[in-house]
């Protein structure tokens, strides 16, 4: 019985390591959050940037970042991000007057969320001048 629980932990083991070995994105921004707050339309041109790093042990490669809808444009780096470096995302927002609350999906190789993708949240209210 002694040998079969060493053998089950020895396998528990091996296959928690073997599931971290991969690129990984961690985004500076709690929750995948970006609160735009309270901002006066024609004051504030809607930009935004989610910065991440690659904390695992190979090339982070975002395949595609899409928005909920035509209002929210996101962009992608285009290069691999290394292990250990950082990239961005930057967000651009149209900044009609009303509640913001937008979905950004990011697809990518990253072993730490489930597929790969990894949604991420703007939030805020753009008030009229």
């Amino acid at each position: 019985m002694k040998k079969f629980l060493a053998l089950m932990a020895l396998l528990l083991t091996s296959a928690i390591s073997f599931a971290q070995k991969g690129p990984k994105i961690e985004f500076k921004a709690a929750d995948n959050t970006i609160d735009y707050g309270t901002v006066v339309q024609g004051k504030d041109d809607g930009l935004r940037t989610f910065i991440f790093t690659n904390t695992g042990n190979e090339p982070l490669v975002i395949t595609n970042v899409r928005s909920t809808c035509g209002c929210t444009v996101p962009s992608k780096p285009e290069e691999p991000i290394m292990p250990g470096k950082t990239g961005k995302i930057d967000v651009k927002y149209n900044m009609s007057v009303g509640r913001i609350s937008r979905t950004i999906t990011v697809e990518s190789n990253a072993v730490n969320y489930e597929n790969g993708t990894v949604p991420l949240r703007i939030k805020g209210e753009v008030v009229a001048n």
